[in-house]
């Protein structure tokens, strides 16, 4: 119906072609911005997702969740198990493919860390989840009289005693975390080192409510580091810098606002 409208708008010659086109073009936005979350979910979940699960995280009605999982069921993106969970279909192994493809190496991660650099002069670097490993996926050198040494790209180790570490660790999954840390224990690289569970868990509570995270020479004595998410991604990117204590809290606010600006999606 709405086509026909519009084509009998545009037949009239009277301009209001324009506003048939604006009302069909907010829906659209509106659902695409909801299949695409209710994907980011079910690749977020350990074992997928039911549907009253999906409902309840995206924050959608029953109706409109069934009809736009029909939709991506239709499309091969998700499936439905032996055990009736949503989980990732075939369609979604060309999505990972071109990903790895396309990350080597990370541009658009790469661009907002140069950019990072040029704003502050300090050492910059991105971080991101990668087959269940924190790694750094792009630095930068600082300018500054004296600059931090870069974290070498691919570098996976003590993401616990790294800002970009334990952002991601307090963002992710529990379940991801749970496995991830399972797997990698708590050693201490300085005496600042969270080295204990529990104290560790405590501190990503805190970074989950401030929305940033910062280690006090916890990886390298003398280097203090600040990391804010890359908006828009769910917690999977972050963005950090690395500096000198003796100017880190002096420039802290000019440090955390540079970074949160590159992180804008739109940057």
């Amino acid at each position: 119906m709405l086509a026909r409208a519009k084509r009998l708008l545009d037949e009239s010659g009277d301009g209001r072609l324009l506003l048939a086109e604006k009302v069909e073009r907010k829906p659209r936005i509106q659902s695409a911005v909801r299949t695409v979350s209710i994907l980011l979910a079910v690749s977020d979940s350990a074992d997928g997702l039911r549907a009253k699960e999906i409902m309840k995280q995206v924050g959608l009605s029953r109706q409109v969740t069934y009809h736009l999982i029909h939709t991506m069921l239709g499309t091969g993106i998700i499936r439905k198990n032996e055990s009736n969970r949503y989980v990732l279909g075939l369609a979604a192994v060309s999505i990972a493919e071109g990903f790895h493809r396309q990350l080597a190496p990370p541009e658009q991660l790469a661009r907002k860390v140069r950019s990072i650099v040029a704003a502050i002069g300090e050492t910059a670097h991105a971080g991101g989840w990668v087959d269940g490993e924190i790694v750094a996926l792009a630095t930068a050198a600082g300018h500054a009289p004296v600059a931090a040494a870069k974290v070498p790209q691919g570098y996976s180790g003590y993401a616990h005693a790294r800002a970009a570490g334990k952002l991601l660790l307090a963002l992710v999954d529990p379940s991801l975390r749970e496995a991830y840390l399972a797997k990698h224990p708590l050693e201490r690289r300085t005496n600042n080192t969270i080295a204990d569970r529990e104290t560790l868990e405590k501190e990503l509570e805190e970074i989950r409510a401030r929305g940033y995270a910062v280690d006090n020479e916890e990886f390298y004595e003398g280097l203090q580091c600040l990391a804010v998410p890359v908006q828009g991604l769910g917690g999977r990117f972050v963005l950090g810098i690395s500096v000198p204590k003796e100017r880190f809290e002096k420039k802290f606010d000019k440090y955390l606002a540079a970074l949160l600006n590159a992180a804008r999606i739109d940057n």
